[in-house]
């Protein structure tokens, strides 16, 4: 919940040393913000599910919840697979990114939905020219 920070990193003095809410607390306290609780939905890739949905799971239902019930944060929790390119997840870390802005310079976005579409959203989808080309055919 508290990061240590050290050098040129961004901190403050607290009971804990100096430091800053950590990457769980960060994204409790702006969907809590902006968006207000309970969350219809909340998302994001099968990676983060632990710990990090967990963890921000725990603290939002020490914090804001009704009886610590999960659900007065979230009502639904909803984790996809990777977009990958020969088996590996699509990251710029990796350096194996396409961007929207690319593809739409040579597809329609209709076409671009429809591949990404076309394996359940749980699983992952091996990103290729085979992959566009068969829903570019449907449409």
């Amino acid at each position: 919940m508290w990061k240590p920070s050290t050098g040129v990193q961004p901190g403050w003095e607290s009971p804990w040393g100096i430091g800053r809410p950590g990457w769980h607390t960060e994204c409790s306290a702006m969907s809590e913000k902006t968006l207000g609780l309970p969350l219809d939905i909340h998302g994001g890739g099968r990676d983060l599910i632990f710990p990090h949905h967990e963890n921000e799971i725990a603290q939002s239902c020490c914090t804001a919840a009704e009886n610590s019930n999960p659900e007065s944060y979230a009502k639904y929790w909803m984790h996809n697979g990777f977009v990958t390119i020969d088996g590996e997840k699509m990251s710029k870390s990796l350096g194996n990114i396409i961007l929207v802005n690319e593809l739409t310079q040579k597809y329609h976005g209709e076409v671009i939905r429809l591949a990404l579409l076309s394996t359940h959203y749980r699983q992952a989808l091996d990103w290729n020219d085979n992959v566009i080309h068969q829903a570019k055919s449907c449409g």
